[in-house]
């Protein structure tokens, strides 16, 4: 058995989970509504609290969808009911971000400001402080979403190994190198 799969989902109070006939899983809380289509043949039950899932038999294929489709309806949940929140720390002289409504301003150190829409599920926010790094906070209920809105993001300018200058999650540790003047002599 997936240990992964055979562990039941606890639904918190305020969120509700429904099963439809075309196995589409839909969750609701106070953060939002997000659906997701599960393979038919797995099932998927809401029982007394609890959401279970099961595979009919122990194929590859069937146990690798068990762990999978188990791990996206407590990701559903959790972000319905609490959501998710990632920061990231903007490192180099004149980098900048700036947030207005759905729009993402970052200067970069390129010779243009780059500007990126972001999707209406996201909320976003830019501080930056006196002698503190930049930082941008970027807010769902959708975390495939989330991540792939910080991925996009952090190619923009990823941190570089001997300076450290670039796109980083906050708490994130970039390996750092040494450069030519450590070389032996």
């Amino acid at each position: 058995m997936s240990r992964i799969g055979k562990a039941p989902i606890e639904i918190p109070a305020g969120v509700t989970v429904t099963v439809d006939n075309d196995n589409v899983v839909t969750v609701k809380g106070p953060k939002g509504t997000l659906t997701q289509k599960v393979n038919p043949d797995i099932t998927v039950k809401v029982e007394d609290n609890h959401v279970v899932v099961t595979r009919p038999s122990d194929d590859r294929e069937h146990r690798a969808q068990h762990g999978l489709f188990r791990a996206l309806i407590h990701n559903m949940v959790v972000g319905v009911s609490t959501g998710y929140r990632k920061e990231m720390e903007l490192v180099g002289v004149g980098y900048r971000a700036a947030a207005t409504g759905q729009v993402l301003e970052l200067s970069l150190g390129y010779s243009h400001a780059i500007y990126i829409k972001l999707p209406p599920e996201v909320k976003v926010e830019a501080k930056s402080e006196r002698n503190k790094n930049p930082l941008i906070i970027l807010e769902s209920d959708d975390k495939q979403l989330l991540g792939q809105v910080c991925a996009k993001i952090r190619s923009l300018r990823k941190p570089e190994p001997y300076k450290g200058k670039g796109i980083k999650f906050v708490g994130e540790i970039i390996r750092r190198k040494s450069g030519k003047s450590a070389s032996a002599k």
